[in-house]
């Protein structure tokens, strides 16, 4: 069953912190809201203390009068679990709750996101305070859902704490049964790793040199999330027992956390944190770096997990805690452009971070629409003016993306990579290189998770599929893959694939691997770019010349194999670089080496997709978005350059923001938006 939000309109939200204010401020700002247009305030997420100041004495005074207060206005509140930052007192009485890094050292109260996942003090504690709440809230006319704890695996993602071994030892025994296959799992045979009590298993733990057994760690990672998915099933099903009718959620996308499994077993739907200026976004030097655009990657893995979904804490402001500064303030526009970027690939409930910037703290120069004194400025005007637009535009609520081409993503690809440089760093380039690829041609694309439970129908869903270095590619995945390309799909692989089970062991296999049948080649043999040596490039249908990047394989090839293009410029020149074979009604593609833009720009040409030039010519600084609802499409065509942009239009569209026609020309402004139908 597909979890998503089931809004009848697009709805606006903000964050809002009613403990750091004066209760004489609050009549304002919930009428303030109410006048632009706001329906939805978050609230409660970093409150424990003042749900429970001492442990099991409980009020909910100060809360019930925020939320009494935000109903007299016709808001609606979305209550936060507050577990994201334990109190003091419980950190002070027991310990054993604070997360513990690789190397023993405990972490220490004064921040937030300090506890573990595992501690049985801390699972107790939590349900106690989330039932409390769950009771006193569960009735309540304006409390229509429930967000679980804060960005869970936000700020470390990683758990040492001697809960977390204990745990993982459990988890190690259920999985494996007994030692003789935790120990084959593992590859434990290796430097002398063998295990012969489970009183031995431990989390990975500081070696010499600090490069602990791969496989472990791969399954430490698992282990790491289902850790994160069973604290959030404590609170989900206390919050399904005393509130059923509110809905649950949580927020945020971190790493080492299946979220597809989380969604799926445990929400509504899910919600997303969207910060497009992101520091190491906008620092990008790569060549045509997409910056804030780059952004619409993650909202479309976001898409993956719900086709419908919220963005909880939409960026409004420059940010940045006391120590870190990490986003600019956004231009004139940005801030419109980004809530419609949100919109483009899905977001029908779109929350502000924050209604005022905080005075106090760590988070003092996290902006929000309102600056500290509260007099109006240009950010809450472009609220307003999003506000007005999206009342005219309420109906594209429940729309579905529409893409023919899909990027693959795999929880256990990704885990593994992290840890294996012979792979990890190729994935972000060549998915990078894609991305970039498909925005600037002007095709839509999707992220699309694969998982066990993943069918022919599923990939069915699109002609092309993009999947350059999983290196993770089970006897399973590769039968369904062969299926998905006979019936007429087309899928593309890159170097570095098929050659390791799930344990993250090579098999002992010709490269690549149950791809070989698909894609028709074998590695006949590979290498690193070498840093001293100019880079081997590849000749691409004996015409256009490109670079091979980073790591180069040559292909083996079978029968009935088209080469589409050989290396040039190193010892194995002339050799196949890049292949097609024709596979049922489809065909495969591999490519042994790291995808740049060039490459993939190249490629997208062969497939015959669709990028609108028939309705549109389009700059490359503008992106193409489509959503779709009975039978009508509806086109975001989004600005993310500060100058202005002209397009031309084949055909007469409607500006739905404007009601007017719109055909021939048509100029959009630095960082402007127009949605057409």
């Amino acid at each position: 069953m597909v979890k998503k939000l089931n809004e009848e309109k697009l709805t606006l939200g903000i964050c809002y912190y009613p403990e750091h204010w004066p209760e004489d401020m609050w009549e304002d700002d919930y009428r303030r809201m109410k006048e632009l247009g706001i329906t939805y305030v978050r609230m409660g997420e970093f409150a424990w203390s003042i749900f429970e100041p001492e442990e099991g004495k409980f009020s909910f005074d100060l809360f019930d009068r925020a939320v009494a207060k935000a109903g007299e206005f016709g808001l609606k509140v979305i209550m936060g679990t507050p577990t994201a930052t334990p109190p003091t007192w419980l950190t002070k009485k027991y310990p054993d709750s604070l997360n513990v890094t690789q190397d023993g050292i405990p972490y220490q109260h004064g921040a937030r996101r300090h506890y573990n996942y595992n501690s049985e003090n801390y699972r107790r504690l939590s349900s106690i305070i989330v039932k409390k709440m769950a009771e006193h809230y569960h009735d309540h006319p304006d409390v229509v859902g429930w967000q679980i704890d804060n960005e869970l695996n936000c700020e470390t993602d990683v758990f040492y704490s001697e809960a977390d071994h204990d745990a993982f030892r459990e988890w190690a025994k259920k999985k494996y049964h007994t030692l003789e296959n935790l120990n084959a799992a593992w590859g434990a045979v290796f430097w002398n790793q063998t295990y012969t009590s489970w009183d031995q298993v431990y989390l990975t733990r500081k070696t010499v040199p600090n490069s602990p057994n791969p496989h472990h760690a791969l399954d430490e990672k698992r282990f790491f999330s289902d850790s994160a998915i069973s604290y959030a099933k404590l609170q989900a099903d206390i919050l399904r027992e005393y509130a059923p009718k509110q809905w649950v959620t949580t927020n945020g996308m971190f790493g080492h956390l299946d979220n597809h499994k989380l969604t799926d077993d445990l929400l509504d739907f899910y919600a997303y944190d969207s910060y497009p200026n992101f520091g190491r976004i906008i620092e990008d030097h790569s060549v045509k770096p997409l910056r804030d655009r780059k952004w619409s990657w993650n909202l479309s893995v976001v898409r993956s997990i719900s086709p419908n979904f919220a963005i909880f804490e939409q960026q409004s402001g420059p940010g940045g805690w006391v120590t870190r500064i990490e986003q600019p303030s956004p231009k004139p526009g940005q801030l419109r452009l980004w809530t419609y970027q949100s919109i483009a690939h899905g977001a029908d409930m779109i929350m502000y971070f924050r209604w005022r910037t905080a005075t106090k703290g760590t988070e003092i120069y996290w902006h929000g629409i309102n600056d500290y004194h509260n007099q109006p400025n240009r950010r809450v005007k472009e609220v307003e003016a999003v506000s007005q637009e999206l009342h005219k535009l309420g109906q594209i609520a429940g729309s579905s993306y529409q893409a023919e081409i899909a990027y693959v993503t795999n929880y256990d690809n990704e885990w593994d990579a992290e840890f294996d440089k012979w792979v990890g760093p190729y994935e972000a380039k060549s998915k990078d290189a894609w991305f970039k690829a498909l925005q600037y041609n002007h095709v839509p694309v999707d992220a699309f998770h694969l998982n066990a439970e993943t069918s022919l129908e599923d990939l069915k869903s699109y002609k092309v599929l993009v999947y350059p270095h999983a290196a993770i590619i089970t006897k399973e995945q590769a039968e369904l893959f062969n299926s998905y390309v006979k019936q007429g799909g087309k899928m593309i692989f890159g170097c570095r694939s098929g050659y390791k089970d799930e344990t993250g062991q090579p098999y002992m296999k010709a490269f690549p691997g149950y791809l070989a049948d698909l894609v028709g080649v074998n590695v006949e043999e590979f290498t690193r770019e070498a840093p001293f040596e100019e880079t081997p490039g590849v000749k691409f249908k004996n015409l256009q010349e490109v670079e091979a990047n980073d790591f180069n394989e040559v292909l083996q090839l079978k029968e009935d194999v088209e080469v589409l293009g050989t290396f040039t410029n190193a010892h194995f020149e002339g050799k196949p670089a890049l292949v097609k074979r024709n596979y049922g009604q489809g065909s495969s593609y591999y490519f042994g080496g790291v995808f740049n833009l060039d490459l993939a720009s190249l490629l997208i040409d062969e497939f015959e997709l669709n990028d609108y030039q028939d309705l549109f010519d389009l700059p490359e600084q503008v992106e193409l978005s489509i959503r779709h609802k009975e039978g009508t499409d509806y086109v975001f065509l989004l600005n993310y350059s500060e100058v202005p942009q002209e397009v031309t239009f084949k055909k007469e569209f409607t500006d739905l923001i404007t009601g007017r026609p719109v055909t021939n020309k048509h100029t959009l402004k630095p960082f402007d938006v127009i949605v057409l139908a």
